[in-house]
């Protein structure tokens, strides 16, 4: 059988997508379908008073509007995770309905949602619900919202601190500091950012009058139908979940918001499919945002430099309410990523989660990773600086070794495999390092400041769980494998394919991936935490062999011999020592449905993909202007299922890296209102503002905790850019004695923080 595996094969999706030919969520329609418009609070903070629902109703096609009072039977929307609290209490869950009742907490908090006939309908009458809010103060910053005084967003939240959370025993890690020839800190901001999905949010639901069908976007059906059979009260199998092609969601996607429940309420009242489609302006608001974190990173070493131990305090933000994912990323994805390759003896996170009115955050892009990479990376950077040694050999002195591996880290995690070391010298040597010092001079004469920066770094992909690996044979030779994750974006199509058709010598193109419709599947954990590969992928393999198996009884049966003289090899089964054979898929046609297999694995443990990357920027000081000359990486992502896909996963999560570094920042004002609410003042990257080539090599160490020896590749080029280019243009800037640099890196702040050097 040949083996596809590390094939550079074309995504089977393109071609349909590429001719326009793609189903979203908006072009999907059911017959005679009304549509929903939310009514949203323009107030940050603030009592409802009153709704005057009463013109509205009377205007042209309008069939319904609803409060919180007619959605009061269903449930509340709910995080997915259960921490601690530093003294061992639960966190805090205040419960949150789909629509406010008594207070409104961010602007853009549904209030209402509008049915009519047509869109513009139901837009209109939403405009002219009133609204009766008695404005109160409002709070933005996370570390704001946990100052005495501040703004209470909830009155069983004191101090509106969701998760007051401890990693570490603090008092040895206070020890450990105590002994230290060298203490660096540094206070650094990763900054909110806007999701801004190319395709908005969007739902279509219809009520049969004993089950609900919702087609919707997101990242796993089977995770989306058990949230909403929650939220609606009945068991999960009068629910059913469809999603179609995603333009992208970068975690944003993943849970039921709550104009999925208004569509579900409304189908069955109403009798008719409900449909509704966000805008822009909405989006910006009512989409879950990414990041929001401000750390203070601690770093202690000896006098060679040797790390002993490291400490991070500070606050992230979790917007108004509690998203499935929120409090995740500022506490135990800190955790788990904070010490990368490095050997720390001691360490401790000390973090409190706060509520603030602003839009919900939850996960995006890395969810947690990226930012416990930076601020460590940016820590070791400023620790070389102040200690005068070589910030390429600081990181040598402490890298993990191979002859350490399997390594327990003070994360209690136990990392599998990986050749730190060596990915680190060959981006280096990748990155041309040794003759920056001629780069920078050649820049300094053309009057411009340039900067290079390395990032080593490693993460933890999704935390340990099972997945559904289903085959079906159909009887014109055809397979479709079924699985619980969701490709929205990345491709999945062609590397579960290249997997399947590797292990069961079948054709390529006679395989088809399901993952959009719940009513498949028997089991989902969805996509996210660069676990496809892993998950769904060893799904894969098992299912295969469980078919192989199966398939030798049953040709045992054909070929009229024990099962025990079938050999399986390049897609066929033969008689050991003769050419008596049959093929698999022929077998599949003689015996319809007995080889079918549906699977679910045992828990697959995470694993830790891990690079270098290496950035060069240049900044014009006339103008602050930053441009990336030079970006090249070296990743450890275990076996590859197929570079090209690896490359433009790679790619992309590079770009969101540069973009958050250089120009996403979404900013509220005093009162909490977004201040960055439209692409007018948001800025996303786009082809030129990045036109030095992204380079990129593969170290594979493969795992050794999952059936392919995958490691995720997903979020990496996060986690490698987000801290590479902020320390290259912090490089940059020391060329005029500018050491300590937050993002973003906008032109208006680098001029700013130049001239104010200058001066």
């Amino acid at each position: 059988m040949k083996n596809l595996i590390g094939e550079a094969l074309p995504r089977l999706e393109d071609p349909v997508l590429l001719r326009g030919e793609g189903r979203y969520t908006d072009d999907v329609n059911e017959p005679n379908q009304a549509y929903a418009c939310m009514v949203r609070s323009s107030h940050a903070h603030g009592v409802i008073r009153g709704i005057d629902i009463q013109e509205a109703k009377t205007m042209p096609g309008v069939l319904a509007i609803y409060t919180a009072q007619d959605l009061a039977a269903y449930g509340p929307h709910k995080c997915m995770l259960d921490f601690k609290q530093r003294d061992g209490s639960p966190m805090k869950r205040p419960v949150r309905k789909s629509l406010a009742s008594d207070k409104v907490r961010f602007v853009g908090d549904p209030v209402a949602c509008v049915i009519a006939e047509t869109y513009l309908q139901a837009k209109d009458a939403a405009e002219a619900v009133e609204l009766d809010i008695e404005p109160l103060p409002a709070v933005a910053l996370a570390s704001d919202a946990a100052k005495p005084g501040a703004p209470q967003l909830y009155d069983d939240v004191p101090g509106n601190v969701q998760l007051d959370f401890l990693w570490g025993d603090p008092a040895k890690v206070a020890d450990g500091f105590s002994k230290a020839a060298h203490v660096t800190k540094l206070s650094l901001r990763n900054t909110r950012v806007v999701v801004a999905a190319m395709e908005p949010r969007a739902g279509l639901c219809k009520f049969d009058g004993d089950r609900w069908t919702l087609t919707v976007p997101g990242q796993g059906v089977w995770a989306q139908k058990l949230q909403l059979a929650d939220i609606l009260g009945v068991t999960p199998d009068k629910v059913r979940v469809l999603t179609w092609n995603v333009g992208g969601s970068f975690g944003m996607k993943g849970p039921i918001y709550p104009e999925y429940v208004c569509l579900a309420h409304g189908a069955r009242a109403l009798g008719r499919p409900v449909k509704w489609t966000d805008e822009r302006s909405g989006s910006f608001l009512s989409d879950h945002h990414g990041r929001d974190h401000e750390i203070t990173g601690e770093l202690a070493l000896d006098k060679d430099g040797k790390f002993l131990a490291l400490r991070m305090t500070g606050y992230g933000n979790v917007g108004a309410y509690l998203s499935n994912v929120a409090p995740q990323p500022p506490s135990m994805n800190l955790v788990r990523n904070a010490c990368g390759v490095y050997r720390i003896p001691l360490f401790e996170v000390s973090t409190k989660v706060c509520f603030t009115n602003t839009s919900p955050v939850s996960a995006y892009r890395g969810a947690g990773r990226p930012e416990a990479n930076m601020y460590i990376e940016r820590l070791i950077d400023e620790a070389a600086r102040e200690m005068g040694i070589d910030r390429f050999e600081l990181r040598r002195r402490n890298h993990v070794t191979p002859a350490e591996i399997p390594f327990k880290n003070r994360a209690d995690m136990t990392v599998d495999s990986g050749d730190f070391g060596t990915v680190f010298e060959k981006a280096l040597q990748a990155g041309d390092v040794k003759n920056f010092p001629r780069r920078r001079e050649e820049a300094k004469k053309r009057g411009r400041l340039r900067g290079l920066g390395v990032d080593s770094y490693m993460e933890v992909t999704a935390p340990p769980n099972k997945e559904m690996g289903g085959i079906e044979f159909d009887g014109d030779k055809h397979i479709t494998f079924i699985t619980g994750t969701l490709d929205y974006g990345q491709g999945h199509a062609s590397p579960m394919a290249q997997v399947l058709a590797s292990r069961l010598g079948v054709p390529f193109e006679s395989i088809s991936l399901q993952q959009n419709d719940s009513d498949r599947l028997v089991f989902g954990a969805g996509t996210g935490g660069s676990r496809t590969a892993m998950m769904s992928g060893g799904a894969a393999v098992q299912a295969a062999e469980l078919v192989i198996k199966k398939g030798k009884e049953l040709a045992g049966e054909f070929l009229e011999t024990s099962p025990s003289d079938i050999e399986f090899a390049d897609g066929k089964f033969r008689v050991a020592g003769t050419d008596r054979s049959i093929s698999l898929l022929d077998l599949a046609v003689k015996k319809p449905k007995a080889l079918d297999v549906s699977h679910v694995t045992e828990v697959i443990p995470s694993a830790f993909p891990n690079g270098c990357h290496v950035c060069e920027v240049e900044i014009d000081p006339e103008t602050g202007e930053v441009e990336v000359v030079r970006y090249s990486s070296v990743n450890d992502f275990g076996t590859i299922l197929n570079p090209l896909m690896v490359e433009g996963q790679l790619h992309g999560g590079v770009v969101q890296g540069l973009g958050q570094v250089f120009m996403e920042s979404a900013r509220y004002n005093e009162d909490a209102q977004l201040v960055t609410g439209s692409f007018m003042d948001y800025a996303l990257p786009r082809s030129p503002d990045f036109p030095a080539p992204i380079t990129w090599q593969s170290h594979p160490v493969p795992a050794t905790t999952n059936p392919l020896g995958a490691k995720g590749c997903g979020e990496a080029g996060c986690a490698g850019a987000l801290t590479s280019v902020m320390n290259a243009v912090v490089d940059a800037l020391s060329n005029v004695g500018i050491t300590r640099f937050d993002m973003p890196a906008t032109p208006e702040r680098v001029w700013q923080a130049i001239h104010s050097k200058r001066s």
